[in-house]
C-alpha cells in the first residue's frame, strides 16, 4: 500500500502550480513581443486566500535580522558583489563605493548616493520621490485607481476613512469629491516601483505640508509587476504608510507601500513609526496627527528632501490633486529617478 506524504504532495503540486504560472507568463510574453495586448487575468478568491496564507510577514521579519548580522570583512565583497551582479545595481553613484565598508545587508541595502548623482529638476513642480519603474498614472475615475494598466484599487480602502480633516462635504458627494478642495481640480495618481537593485531611499516629490499619518498594518505579498497584474486591490491588502497633506494645488498624499521582505518602512522625521509588528488586528489601523495646538502647519517638507525609505525595494504610490491642465511627463513602464521631472503645469 502506497502512503500519501504530505510533504511529497504540496511540494509537486506546488512545483506543477508554479509551472503551470510560468508557462502561462511565457504564452502572454510571446503575444506581447508580437503586440498583441494581452489583458490581465487575475487571481481567484482562492488563489489570493492561499497566498495570503504563506506566513510572509514572519518570513520578512526573520529577513530584516539576518540583514542585521555583521558579516565577516572577507565576506562582504563576494556577497555584495552576486547581489550587484543579480539585480545591476550601480555602486558609482554610491557615497561609498567600497563593499567591504557595509558592514552588513541592511546597510549596503540603504546605501546613500553622491550629492551629485540625482540633480533635483528645478523647472517642474513635481519630481520623481525615488527611483524606480513606472507602473501606471493617470486621473483617478469613479474612486478607483489603477496599480497596473487594467487592474484597479478602491481608492476609499487604500486611504482609509476621511478622518485626517474636519472640513465638510456634502454626503451625497463620493470619496473622491471630498478628496479635492478647489474647484475645477482633478485627482491624479502615480505608482512607481522600486526593484531590489534600486536607491531605496524615497524624498519628497514637491513642496508640501504633511498633516496627518496613517499606518495599515497588513500583508507582505510581493509587489512586482507581475503579481500586481494578478491580485486586484493588492495594494490594499499589504502593510504601508500613508502621509496625507496638501500643497499648493491642494490635497497631496505619498503611501509607501510594504512587500515581501520590506516589512520595514521607515519615515524619518516619525520615530514612534513602527512597522511589521508581529501582532496586529486585521483590517485595522492607527492614526497620528501632526497638527497640534502649537503646530497648526504639520510638517513643511521641500522637493527633494529626504523622507524615508524601505530596507528593499517595494512600491510608492502619490495620489494628489491639480488643476485639469497638469501633465504627466512619463510613459508607463520607463525607468525613473529620484530628481527627474514628473510633471508640471
Amino acid at each position: 500500500m502506497v502512503r500519501l506524504r504530505p510533504l511529497y504532495f504540496l511540494v509537486a503540486s506546488g512545483g506543477g502550480y508554479t509551472g503551470y504560472r510560468q508557462y502561462e507568463k511565457y504564452k502572454d510574453h510571446q503575444l506581447e513581443r508580437q503586440g498583441i495586448e494581452v489583458p490581465p487575468k487575475l487571481a481567484k478568491p482562492l488563489e489570493v486566500a492561499l497566498y495570503k496564507s504563506v506566513p510572509t510577514r514572519l518570513l520578512s521579519r526573520a529577513w530584516g535580522r539576518l540583514n542585521q548580522v555583521e558579516l565577516p570583512t572577507w565576506l562582504r565583497k563576494p556577497i555584495y558583489s552576486l547581489y550587484i551582479w543579480t539585480f545591476g545595481v550601480n555602486m558609482k553613484e554610491a557615497a561609498v563605493e567600497d563593499l567591504h565598508q557595509y558592514r552588513n545587508l541592511s546597510e549596503f541595502f540603504r546605501r546613500k548616493l553622491k550629492p551629485q548623482a540625482r540633480p533635483v529638476c528645478d523647472s517642474h513642480s513635481m519630481i520623481s520621490p525615488s527611483d524606480g519603474k513606472i507602473l501606471h498614472f493617470g486621473r483617478v475615475k469613479n474612486c478607483e485607481v489603477e496599480q497596473v494598466k487594467g487592474v484597479t484599487y478602491s481608492l476609499e480602502s487604500f486611504l482609509g476613512p476621511r478622518t485626517w480633516t474636519d472640513r465638510k462635504s456634502s454626503l451625497s458627494s463620493s470619496f473622491q469629491e471630498q478628496l479635492v478642495r478647489k474647484k475645477g481640480n482633478e485627482l491624479y495618481h502615480c505608482v512607481i516601483y522600486l526593484a531590489p537593485g534600486d536607491y531605496h531611499c524615497f524624498h519628497s516629490p514637491t513642496d508640501w505640508s504633511v498633516y496627518h499619518r496613517r499606518h495599515f498594518p497588513g500583508s507582505l505579498m510581493s509587489v512586482n509587476p507581475g503579481i500586481a497584474r494578478w491580485i486586484k486591490e493588492l495594494f490594499c491588502y499589504n502593510e504601508r504608510v500613508v502621509l496625507t497633506g496638501g500643497w499648493q494645488h491642494g490635497f497631496f498624499s505619498l503611501t509607501a507601500v510594504g512587500a515581501t521582505n520590506v516589512g520595514s518602512i521607515r519615515i524619518y522625521f516619525d520615530r514612534d513609526l513602527q512597522t511589521n509588528s508581529p501582532r496586529y488586528s486585521k483590517g485595522s489601523h492607527n492614526d497620528v496627527s501632526y497638527i497640534s495646538g502649537r503646530n497648526q502647519d504639520g510638517i513643511a517638507l521641500r522637493k527633494g528632501e529626504q523622507l524615508g525609505e524601505f530596507n528593499l525595494g517595494s512600491t510608492i504610490v502619490l495620489i494628489f490633486e491639480a488643476p485639469k491642465d497638469f501633465c504627466f511627463n512619463l510613459k508607463a513602464g520607463q525607468k525613473i529617478h529620484f530628481g527627474e521631472a514628473m510633471g508640471s503645469l
